[in-house]
C-alpha cells in the first residue's frame, strides 16, 4: 500500500496546475504510437522511454500526456500512445514513443494505463501517475542514452499511481453482502463463489461480423471450464473490466476476479467494480460456483451451481436492490433467489474542466497535522444556549476563520431548483402566519429540499429545533445577508479568504438499522444528477482552494471520487456508538470497514466519530498504518483536554465548535495562508538574488532586503 502523505512533492501545495507550453487549442486524440512531426526550429524530437513493472490486461496499453500540443495539453483525450518493445526480451517491458516536443521551453509529462473502446474509438484512464509535481524535460536537457528510462509510477523517490475517474464510461458496482442467497434446504451450508461478466447485447447491422450473445447454457457451461477472455475477447463479451474487491483486511485493493469468483460468505462484504463502455447494451452475467463437501479445491473445478443474466433495464435509478432467481445451470429450473445492491456511477458532463496537469485525490502534506476545522463554521448553534452566530452562515464561517479556523466544516445539499445550499437538517419549518409569538398550528414540517431557492430565502423559515420546541432563537444582526440560512455555495466560496480550507459534506438521508430513512421522504433526485449539481459549482468556482469533500453514504463517498479527479474524498463514519442509531448499511458502523471501504475506492482517508476513538485510541493506527488521512468529529471534541489529546495521538484534523474558545493557537492564521506566506518570502528571496540583492535577518527576527 502506497503512503499518500506526501511531504513536499517540489511545491508548496497551492491547488494550481503547473503551467503550459504555447500550444494550439485543439487537442486532436492520438490513438496510435506514431511520430508527430513539427517544425524543427520550434520543435525537437524526443525518444520517451519508460519501463512497465505492473500487469497490464490485454487491452491496456501505456500513453503520455503533456503540457504540449504534441502531448494533449494535459487532455486525456490528446494523449499519445507509445508502442511496447517486443524485439528484445531483456526490454519486454519497455514502452517507447518519439514525439516532437517544444524546444524553447520545458515540457511536462505523465504516463498512463489506457484503454481505447473500440466501439467509439473513445481513450480512458485506468490508472496515472499523480505526484504533485509532473515530469519534466528541461529546455536545455539532453536525449539520456538508450539504456536509461523512466519507470512507470515511480518518480523522484516517490511511486504514486491512481486509478482514473470516468470520461466516457460507467461505472457499475454490484454489492453481495453477507451471503445474500436463498436455496433448498440442502444448499444452504455451501460456500458460494461469483463471477459476473459484462455481456454484448447491442444487435449487429447487416454485414457486422459481431454475434449476439449465446444462449444461457453456453455461457454458463463455458465458465466452467475456462476463463471467459477478458475485456472484448470474445464477440459475446463487452467491452468492460470486470473487478472485485472484499471488504477485508487482507484483500480491500480492487482486482481481477479469478476464473471460478470470489467467495460470498455469511461474513463477507464483496463488491464487484465493473467499468463498461456501452452501458445501455450491457447485460451481466452472475455466475455461481461451489465446491463440494467432498471435494477440496485444490482436486479440482468447482461446480457450476446456477447463473442469471441481469439486463440494464433493471436498474431504474442510480442505486438500489434487486430480487434475482438463480437458474439451476444443469437443469435450467428454479434454483433459489439471491439479493444484491447495485450502483450506477455516470461520468460527469465537465470533464472539460478537468485535465491529468495535477490531482490532489490522495494528496495530504505531512506538515498538515493537528488541524483545527470549524464545526459548521462557529459551531453548531442549536444545541447551545449562548450561541449568538447562526450555524452554516457566512458570518459563522468567516468568524471561525479570524479565530485560527485552518478548514471550516459546512453541509451541502439542493434546494428544489437543483441550487447547491449550505444546511445541515434535512427537515425545517415553515411559519403559516406572520406573528410575533408562535401558536402550535402556525408551524409546516417540510423537507428542505421541497423549497426552492427564492422561497428558502423569503420565507420565514424555522430550524427543527424552533419547531419541535416551539420557542424561537434570534441570533446577532440577523437580518444582516452574510447572517442569513442558506447561503448558496457559490456565494460562500467567493467570500471567505481563498486560504481557509473547506471540508464540504455533502448531505444524503441514508436508511437506518430499522429501516426507516433518516428523514420521513424518499430521495427524488437521482444521485448522479445531486452530485452533478454540486461539483458543477465547485469545479467552476473554488480555484485555488484546498477542498476535502466527504459523506455519510459510503456510495456517495464513491460517485464523488469516480466522477472528477481533483479534489479528495473521505469517508464519515459513526464507527461504534451509542449516541446514534445505526445505519442500514455496514460500512460506516465500525472503523475496520471503513478503513477497507476507504482503500478498496481510493479515498483519501477517514473521518472517524470520536466516541469511537476514545474507546478504542488503537484505531488510529488501523487507518495510519493504511496510508489513511484522518479527522474526527463529535461532540466529544468540544473540550480543551479532548482536542489536545486527539492531536497528540497524531490526527490529521479535529473538526470542533466555538474556534474563538477552544483554540490554543498564538497566530490566528490557517496554516495554508501560513505557508502561502512563507512560499511568498522564499519567492523574493530568489527574486532578489537574482537582482543582485542580499538578504539578512534583523534584530527582531525578521528577514529584510538590502540593495
Amino acid at each position: 500500500m502506497h503512503n499518500w502523505l506526501a511531504s513536499h512533492d517540489g511545491d508548496e501545495d497551492a491547488m494550481a496546475a503547473p503551467s503550459s507550453c504555447p500550444a494550439s487549442s485543439e487537442n486532436g486524440s492520438r490513438l496510435e504510437s506514431r511520430r508527430i512531426f513539427g517544425d524543427i526550429t520550434t520543435n525537437r524530437l524526443w525518444t520517451f522511454r519508460v519501463l512497465m513493472n505492473q500487469d497490464l490486461a490485454s487491452n491496456e496499453q501505456l500513453a503520455i500526456v503533456g503540457n504540449c500540443e504534441a502531448l494533449g495539453n494535459w487532455q486525456h483525450s490528446g494523449a499519445t500512445i507509445l508502442s511496447k518493445n517486443e524485439e528484445n526480451d531483456e526490454y519486454s517491458n519497455l514502452w517507447t514513443g518519439e514525439i516532437y516536443i517544444p524546444r524553447h521551453c520545458d515540457t511536462e509529462y505523465r504516463y498512463m494505463v489506457c484503454a481505447v473502446d473500440p466501439g467509439t474509438e473513445q481513450l480512458i484512464v485506468r490508472r496515472w501517475e499523480t505526484q504533485l509535481q509532473p515530469r519534466i524535460v528541461k529546455e536545455l536537457d539532453e536525449q539520456p542514452a538508450k539504456n536509461q528510462s523512466d519507470i512507470f509510477g515511480s518518480f523522484n523517490g516517490q511511486e504514486k499511481v491512481d486509478r482514473g475517474w470516468l470520461t466516457k464510461e460507467t461505472l457499475v458496482q454490484l454489492k453481495f453482502f453477507y451471503a445474500p442467497f436463498t436455496f433448498k434446504q440442502r444448499m444452504k451450508r455451501r460456500h458460494i463463489q461469483v463471477k459476473v461478466t459484462p455481456m454484448n447485447l447491442s444487435i449487429p447491422s447487416a454485414g457486422c461480423d459481431t454475434m449476439l450473445p449465446s444462449s444461457p447454457m453456453e455461457d454458463s457451461l463455458s465458465n466452467d471450464t475456462h476463463d471467459t477472455k477478458e475485456n472484448g475477447g470474445e464477440s459475446s463479451t463487452a467491452f468492460a473490466f470486470s473487478e472485485v474487491v472484499t471488504l477485508s483486511a487482507d484483500e480491500c485493493e480492487i482486482r481481477s476476479q479469478e476464473q471460478f469468483g470470489t467467495g460470498c460468505g455469511p461474513t463477507d462484504l464483496v463488491i464487484f467494480h465493473l467499468t463498461v463502455g456501452d452501458f445501455e447494451n450491457t447485460a451481466y452475467l452472475i455466475d455461481l460456483y461451489s465446491y463440494s463437501s467432498r471435494v477440496a479445491r485444490e482436486d479440482g473445478p468447482p461446480n457450476h451451481l446456477g447463473y442469471h443474466y441481469v439486463l440494464p433495464n433493471l436498474f431504474k435509478r442510480s442505486e438500489g436492490n434487486l430480487e434475482l432467481p438463480i437458474t439451476c445451470a444443469k437443469g435450467h429450473r428454479p434454483l433459489g433467489m439471491m439479493r444484491l445492491g447495485y450502483l450506477i456511477v455516470k461520468p460527469s458532463s465537465l470533464c472539460a474542466l478537468m485535465d491529468m496537469s495535477v490531482s490532489y485525490a490522495r494528496y495530504w502534506n505531512n506538515k498538515w497535522t493537528g488541524l483545527d476545522v470549524g464545526h459548521r463554521g462557529s459551531g453548531t448553534s442549536f444545541k447551545a444556549k449562548d450561541a449568538v452566530i447562526r450555524e452554516n452562515t457566512i458570518t459563522s464561517l468567516k468568524n471561525a476563520a479570524e479565530h485560527g479556523a485552518d478548514m471550516v466544516e459546512f453541509d451541502v445539499q439542493l434546494s428544489k431548483d437543483l441550487v447547491p445550499v449550505v444546511y445541515h437538517d434535512f427537515m425545517i419549518y415553515v411559519s403559516l402566519k406572520s406573528k410575533c409569538s408562535m401558536q402550535e398550528h402556525d408551524f409546516l414540517a417540510l423537507p428542505m429540499r421541497e423549497l426552492s431557492l427564492e422561497q428558502l430565502k423569503k420565507l420565514k423559515v424555522y430550524h427543527i429545533a424552533e419547531g419541535l420546541s416551539r420557542e424561537t432563537r434570534s441570533f446577532h444582526n440577523d437580518d444582516c445577508l452574510e447572517h442569513q440560512p442558506f447561503p448558496q455555495l457559490c456565494d460562500v466560496l467567493d467570500a471567505l479568504d481563498v486560504h481557509v480550507g473547506f471540508n464540504i459534506e455533502i448531505k444524503w438521508s441514508q436508511r437506518l438499522e430499522d429501516g426507516k430513512m433518516e428523514e420521513e421522504f424518499e430521495h427524488v433526485v437521482d444521485r448522479n444528477l445531486y452530485i452533478d449539481c454540486i461539483l458543477d459549482v465547485i469545479l467552476r468556482k473554488a480555484g485555488n482552494r484546498r477542498i476535502v469533500l466527504s459523506c455519510f453514504d459510503p456510495d456517495i463517498c464513491t460517485i464523488l471520487r469516480f466522477k472528477q479527479n481533483r479534489y479528495p474524498v473521505m469517508f464519515l463514519t459513526l464507527g461504534r456508538t451509542t449516541k446514534y442509531q445505526k445505519y442500514m448499511d455496514p460500512r460506516g458502523n465500525s472503523m475496520e470497514l471503513a478503513v477497507w471501504h476507504a482503500v478498496a475506492m481510493e479515498f483519501l482517508g477517514v473521518v472517524a466519530h470520536t466516541e469511537d476513538l476514545l474507546r478504542d485510541p488503537s484505531q488510529v493506527n488501523l487507518a495510519k498504518e493504511r496510508g489513511l488521512v484522518l479527522f474526527c468529529w463529535g461532540d466529544d471534541n468540544n473540550s480543551k483536554d479532548t482536542i489536545k489529546l486527539l492531536k497528540e495521538l497524531g490526527l490529521h484534523a479535529i473538526i470542533y465548535d466555538k474556534m474563538d474558545v477552544l483554540t490554543t493557537k498564538e497566530v490566528k492564521q490557517s496554516v495554508f495562508h501560513l505557508q502561502a506566506k512563507d512560499s511568498q518570502k522564499e519567492l523574493l528571496k530568489l527574486q532578489a538574488l537574482e537582482m543582485g540583492h542580499v538578504w539578512h535577518t534583523s534584530a527582531d527576527g525578521n528577514e529584510e532586503q538590502q540593495a
